[in-house]
């Protein structure tokens, strides 16, 4: 393997390790609740908190331009610490949900500083084949975002506690592996003061500009899809009596899939281009969205599963991609802060699908429901060619 392949893994391996701060407490949600007496709807709070801690740190780091103006490996260990401390101290006795939400929003605002900057570290040492590296960085968000899940299944004797610490120490072991293992890139350029222009002038690119709304399309519907992946299988157990699908498992394996999509998405790049595949993979899942109410009449369980598992390949395979788009059509000097922009504004589009279909649950047939992901698809492809 070359220098440039030892420092990808690397970059990989610290960027799965620090993402699984992301859902350390949903993998052992039910012991949280159950621990600090917490009732049933705290779940949404935990979870959302985590959202809004990113969505502001990335505001933060886009407007204060902290990834281009500081060695982006120092930015990525001091995070990685951070989210650590505030992850471990969910393990407090004397916690409340307050508490809980706090630790988890600064948990969130730390992984700002990990999962863009991740990418700006890569578009840093990899100019030609870029893609295909995001693709293995986003690829590794996925599966250290499913880690914990993993991680208490794997250790059954464990508490939630031990899951936790476990979490923390290998996100330490992320971070210090970057800023030891991972100089600055050869493509860095550093910028030399606070720009204040910079926060809105990366969108003044035309080519940035149609990548960006790319991006926003497929944010749109990939974690509304995410979410309510248990939603459809207990939906589909509930009109088939044959059917006993063991949801847990099954979301798990359909979404877990996006990582093994996003390589392959990757490689098919080097043949076609970011643009085209990236393009095609967002067509490929807006069909899936407005196919959605057909697949709750297949009565066979396979098929069904089937072609859940193929939506949870398209509809991650072209997150990396449009990430490589926007690093190639930013400025150097300020690329970190094009892909935490983009990122923050991404994440902020998320809480929105989902929220409106949360909301709708229970008044809209649920057949139905899943045809509103394909808003954000169109709208992605429309501003795709558009802008090009």
């Amino acid at each position: 393997m070359n220098r440039k392949g030892i420092i990808l893994t690397i970059i990989v391996l610290a960027q799965f390790c620090c993402t699984s701060l992301w859902f350390a407490s949903n993998g052992v949600m039910s012991d949280l609740l159950l621990n600090f007496n917490l009732d049933a709807n705290a779940l949404g709070y935990l979870t959302s908190a985590v959202q809004f801690g990113f969505i502001l740190g990335t505001l933060s780091f886009a407007i204060l331009t902290i990834a281009d103006r500081f060695a982006p490996s120092k930015v990525f260990v001091i995070c990685a610490l951070l989210g650590a401390l505030f992850n471990t101290l969910l393990i407090r006795p004397n916690n409340n949900l307050l508490l809980l939400i706090l630790f988890r929003f600064l948990t969130g605002f730390c992984l700002a500083g990990i999962y863009p900057v991740g990418m700006k570290i890569a578009s840093d040492y990899f100019d030609k084949g870029l893609g295909i590296s995001l693709s293995f960085l986003v690829g590794a968000l996925v599966l250290g975002t499913a880690f914990p899940h993993i991680l208490s299944e794997i250790l059954p004797q464990a508490n939630w506690e031990h899951v936790i610490t476990a979490t923390s120490i290998i996100a330490v072991f992320g971070g210090f592996s970057m800023v030891i293992l991972v100089p600055n890139g050869p493509y860095r350029i550093a910028a030399k003061r606070f720009d204040t222009n910079a926060f809105s002038k990366v969108f003044n690119n035309r080519p940035f500009r149609a990548a960006a709304l790319g991006y926003f399309g497929h944010m749109w519907e990939l974690y509304a899809f995410w979410t309510f992946v248990p939603l459809m299988l207990e939906f589909y157990n509930a009109i088939h009596t044959n059917s006993n699908l063991v949801v847990s498992l099954w979301s798990f394996l359909i979404i877990g899939i996006g990582g093994l999509a996003c390589v392959i998405g990757g490689y098919i790049s080097r043949k076609i281009g970011a643009k085209q595949t990236a393009f095609i993979f967002l067509l490929l899942s807006c069909i899936c969205c407005l196919l959605s109410p057909l697949i709750f009449s297949i009565s066979n369980p396979i098929l069904f599963l089937l072609f859940l598992l193929f939506w949870g390949c398209v509809v991650i395979a072209d997150s990396p991609l449009f990430s490589t788009l926007v690093a190639q059509n930013a400025e150097k000097k300020s690329k970190g802060t094009a892909l935490t922009i983009v990122n923050c504004i991404g994440f902020s589009i998320t809480i929105v699908s989902i929220m409106i279909i949360n909301s709708l649950i229970g008044n809209w047939n649920t057949q139905f429901l899943f045809i509103i992901l394909a808003v954000g698809p169109v709208l992605g492809l429309i501003g795709l060619r558009h802008n090009t």
